[in-house]
């Protein structure tokens, strides 16, 4: 497929031919966009769209990257997700990165946190 039959396709599909995908390689091209397309507008993911996308906000924002975190927002508000949705998604991602940090900075042992997280998960499930 040829360089401009790819970039007919993209401009069919998302209205623009945005610039990033200009930038790329040619010969490049069209594996990145098959990826891009399956990735991101047909996939056959058991979770929905929206969910998705608020955990590609999650993961663009603890990797810091103002791109990704733009273009996942903008895909779960297109999905229906609310600002309060958003929020409580970076929130649990801070959460979960602090502990992260505390854990792996005690190098707290592998096997007492497995273990007494099943026992945390068998006294959990016994008040259900």
């Amino acid at each position: 497929m040829s360089t401009e039959s790819i970039f007919k396709e993209i401009e069919e599909t998302l209205g623009i031919v945005p610039g990033f995908f200009r930038a790329i390689p040619a010969e490049s091209l069209q594996a990145e966009w098959t990826l891009f397309r399956k990735a991101t507008l047909e996939t056959d993911s058991p979770l929905e769209p929206k969910v998705r996308e608020l955990i590609g906000i999650s993961a663009a924002a603890a990797r810091l990257c103002f791109y990704c975190v733009n273009f996942h927002t903008a895909l779960a508000k297109f999905h229906g997700a609310t600002d309060r949705e958003i929020q409580d998604t970076l929130a649990l991602s801070r959460f979960g990165g602090s502990w992260s940090t505390f854990l792996n900075g005690l190098s707290y042992d592998h096997e007492t946190f497995i273990r007494e997280l099943e026992e945390v998960g068998r006294h959990l499930a016994s008040r259900r």
